[in-house]
């Protein structure tokens, strides 16, 4: 698997591996329907306000329990509040939950568990948690697949096989992520794809 390590020239922050072509990308896939966007009894339910809008989502607390409670942690003390989505691509994912508008990456909590060998896949609509090529590296960062991105699943044990773990979805909002990951970008303290103009999360609240 090709690791694009870009992100950890300067900032030794989190990201997932550099992947798909700007040129050649394919449409986005329709949203998932109404009978799907209905959350598990027992999962929490989360609202991703942001500057372009919210994104509801559910949290797999039982196939992703460390993931979830790391999210939540972080949600309940305001961590995300201010943060930007650092890196989008429209063929790949939006990333965020760890730099200010400003680039300065938030100090967080030590690394947690990767659960990448849970079983969920890194489908259109997923949320996982991006990390370094340490397997176990995750911190406060997250990301939207905004296509299938089954490069990042977990098939084996080695740094390149072992993957990202999944631990949610997008409810509703998924126009949100996509209108996200369509917007210009640029240059920014040394890292590629991101957007010109900030796209904030201003706040992230437990339903």
């Amino acid at each position: 698997m090709s690791i694009l390590c870009m992100l950890l020239v300067a900032f030794a922050t989190t990201f997932v591996p550099q992947t798909g072509n700007p040129a050649q990308a394919k449409p986005v896939p329709p949203q998932t329907t109404a009978a799907q966007a209905t959350p598990a009894p027992g999962n929490p339910v989360v609202v991703v306000s942001t500057s372009m809008g919210d994104i509801t989502l559910e949290l797999f607390k039982d196939r992703a329990p460390v993931s979830v409670e790391n999210f939540l942690r972080y949600a309940q003390e305001g961590f995300y509040e201010g943060t930007i989505f650092h890196r989008v691509k429209a063929d790949f994912m939006i990333q965020g939950g760890g730099f200010t508008a400003e680039m300065f990456e938030k100090p967080t909590r030590p690394p947690i568990q990767n659960e990448a060998t849970n079983g969920l896949k890194n489908a259109r609509g997923t949320v996982a948690m991006a990390r370094t090529r340490v397997l176990r590296s995750a911190t406060s960062q997250f990301y939207i697949n905004v296509v299938d991105n089954r490069r990042l699943d977990h098939t084996g044990y080695s740094p390149d096989e072992f993957g990202y773990a999944v631990f949610g979805r997008v409810l509703s909002g998924m126009d949100v992520v996509d209108k996200i990951a369509a917007v210009p970008t640029t240059t920014k303290s040394e890292m590629d794809d991101v957007p010109a103009a900030p796209v904030v999360i201003t706040k992230v609240t437990v339903k």
